[in-house]
C-alpha cells in the first residue's frame, strides 16, 4: 500500500528544546522532527513562554496570524504566532504568542486561570488553522493540555468544512495529570448550548475533568508504552479514569516513545570528550575514570558506579531505596552519583546520604544538561526503581550508553529492559517486580554481583548496546495509525 502523505496539526503544551519539563517536550520535538523528515506536513503549536528565549529562536512572524482576536468563553485575549526551526531541521514550529496567559515565571502554574491557559492554547491553535486554510487530516492532542481538542471539533467548530475529514488523536503521557477544575467555570469552554455533551456526572459532583473529555471523544487514544496502555485501565494505575479507558475498548493502544539518538549517542556525544561504541568500551571506562576524578570520588579500582537522573518525585519510586541504599554503601564498594530535584524530602535524603558517605556519594541537586550525559556515560549501572512509569527515557539512553539499566518491571520499563538470564546469557538489564524495599535490595545486590563477573557483565552491556528504539521505528507507528485514520477507518 503506498503511504500517504499527511496533513497533521499537533498540539503540545512543551516541545523540546524549547520547552521542557518531562518526557512530553521529548516527545513533541522528536515526533516533529519525524514526521517532517518523512515527508509530512505537520503543524506543531505551542505556547511561546517568558522562559523560552527569543532571540536564540530567530523567530519570523506568519502572516496572516498576527495581533488575531480569541474568545474563550467570556474572556478576550489577543495573539500572535511567530515560526521557529527545530534545531538541526527544516521543520518550524508555531508558538502561542500571547504574554497574558504565557508570560509567567514557570510553564505550569497553580493560578486560578491555568485552565484557560491551555483551552486558549488549544483554540487558538484549531483557529490557526483556519486563517491558514490548512486542512488537518489528524489533529494529535498532547496530554490534559490540549485534550479538549476532539470535543471541539465535534461541537465548536463542526460547522467548519476545512475540519470535515480531520481525525484526532490524544496521547496520555502521564494519566495522573487530568487538568481538572470547578464546574462553576463551565461558560470558559465555550460549548454554549452544547454543555449536554460534557461529563454529566462530573458536572453534578462540581468538577470538569479535561482529560476524560479527550478519553471520551479522541477517535484513537495512544499512550506511551504497550504496557502502560493497559495498566491504566486498572484501578491501581488508572487514577479513576480506567471505567472511561476500558469504554472505549480497541480505541486504546500504547506506542512506545522513541529515543532521539542525535541528541543521546556515546559515538557522538556533544558533552563527552572523548566517544566510543560496543566495540571501544575502553573509552567508556577512562571517561569513567575521569568522571571520577571530577566528582572527588574515591572508590577501589573495580568498583562500580551507580548512576540517576531523575525528578525527585513519589512517582520515580525512591522510598524504596530509603533504607538499602545506605545498607549497601556500608557492606560493599561502590559509588553513586545522582542527578534531580523535586519533593524535598528525596532530595534531603540524597543530600544525606552524600554527607554520611563523603567521596562515595554525590548529589547535584537541580539539573544540567551536561551532567546528565556525563552520568549516563561514566556509571556502570542506572537505577529505575519507579513506582509506575509510562514510558521512561532514560532505561533506552542507558542501553546506548552500555550502561545497566536497574528498573522495576512497570509500564515502559517493562517493554524495553529484559531480565538478564545467565543461563542464556540473554537480557538487558537487572529488573524487578514488587515495589518493596526487599525486592529492590535483591536487585541491587543481584545488579553488584555480575558486575563482579566480567564476562557476564560484558555480555550484558553488548546486549544492551545492540538495542534500537529509534524514532525511525517508534514514529512509525504513529504514521501508520494516522493513515488508518485517514483512510476513514476508526481505531473504535
Amino acid at each position: 500500500m503506498l503511504r500517504m502523505k499527511l496533513k497533521i496539526c499537533l498540539i503540545g503544551s512543551e516541545v523540546a528544546p524549547f520547552s521542557k519539563t518531562g518526557g512530553l517536550a521529548d516527545v513533541c520535538g522528536a515526533l516533529t522532527k519525524y514526521l517532517h523528515a518523512a515527508g509530512h506536513d505537520v503543524r506543531v503549536f505551542t505556547p511561546l513562554y517568558s522562559a523560552i528565549d527569543r532571540s536564540a529562536l530567530e523567530p519570523h512572524p506568519v502572516p496572516g496570524l498576527q495581533d488575531v482576536p480569541l474568545e474563550v468563553g467570556a474572556h478576550r485575549y489577543r495573539y500572535s504566532v511567530l515560526a521557529a526551526r527545530v534545531p538541526g531541521t527544516s521543520a518550524d514550529v508555531y508558538f502561542i504568542d500571547c504574554p497574558t496567559l504565557y508570560a509567567r515565571a514557570s510553564i505550569y502554574t497553580g493560578d486560578p486561570d491555568e485552565h484557560l491557559r491551555f483551552i486558549a492554547l488549544t483554540r487558538a491553535a484549531i483557529e490557526s488553522c483556519q486563517r491558514l486554510a490548512f486542512s488537518p487530516q489528524i489533529l494529535h492532542a498532547h496530554d490534559w493540555h490540549a485534550a479538549f481538542a476532539p470535543l471541539y471539533l465535534k461541537v465548536a467548530y463542526d460547522w467548519d468544512p476545512l475540519f470535515k475529514r480531520t481525525r484526532s488523536v490524544l496521547t496520555i503521557h502521564n494519566i495522573g495529570y487530568q487538568g481538572v477544575f470547578a464546574a462553576s467555570a463551565v461558560a470558559d469552554l465555550g460549548v454554549g448550548a452544547r454543555i449536554d455533551r460534557l461529563h454529566q456526572d462530573d458536572l453534578r459532583a462540581g468538577h470538569i475533568n479535561a482529560l476524560k473529555h479527550g478519553i471520551m471523544y479522541a477517535d484513537a487514544i495512544t499512550t506511551v508504552s504497550p504496557t502502560y496502555a493497559a495498566e491504566i485501565c486498572t484501578a491501581e494505575y488508572g487514577m479513576g479514569l480506567q471505567d472511561a479507558l476500558r469504554a472505549r475498548g480497541a480505541a486504546l493502544s500504547g506506542i512506545l516513545n522513541g529515543a532521539d539518538y542525535d541528541e543521546w549517542d556515546p559515538r557522538r556525544d556533544r558533552y563527552l570528550p572523548s566517544h566510543y561504541d560496543a566495540a571501544h568500551l575502553q573509552n567508556k571506562a577512562a571517561l569513567k575514570q575521569a568522571f571520577l576524578a571530577r566528582c572527588k570520588i574515591s572508590v577501589g579500582a573495580r568498583a562500580p558506579l551507580v548512576g540517576f537522573v531523575s525528578r525527585m518525585a513519589t512517582q520515580k519510586g525512591f522510598d524504596i531505596t530509603f533504607d538499602e541504599l545506605p545498607r549497601a554503601l556500608l557492606a560493599q564498594d561502590f559509588a553513586l552519583v545522582g542527578l534531580g530535584s523535586g519533593e524535598a524530602r528525596y532530595e534531603e535524603f540524597f543530600a544525606g546520604l552524600q554527607q554520611r558517605f563523603p567521596g562515595r556519594v554525590l548529589f547535584h541537586r537541580g539539573y544540567s544538561d551536561e551532567l546528565a550525559h556525563w552520568i549516563e556515560a561514566a556509571s556502570d549501572l542506572f537505577l529505575m526503581p519507579s513506582l509506575y512509569e509510562p514510558c521512561g527515557l532514560n532505561q533506552m539512553y542507558s542501553l546506548r550508553y552500555g550502561t545497566v539499566p536497574l528498573v522495576r518491571r512497570t509500564g515502559g520499563l517493562a517493554d524495553t529492559v529484559e531480565p538478564y538470564d545467565r543461563a542464556t546469557r540473554r537480557g538487558t538489564g537487572i529488573v524487578f517486580d514488587d515495589f518493596s524495599p526487599a525486592a529492590f535490595a535483591q536487585a541491587l545486590q543481584s545488579a553488584l554481583a555480575l558486575y563482579a563477573q566480567r564476562d557476564h557483565w560484558r555480555r550484558l552491556v553488548a546486549n544492551g548496546m545492540s538495542q534500537d528504539f529509534s524514532w525511525t521505528r517508534q514514529g512509525g507507528l504513529y504514521v501508520e495509525l494516522y493513515e488508518r485514520l485517514a483512510r476513514g477507518a476508526t481505531a473504535a
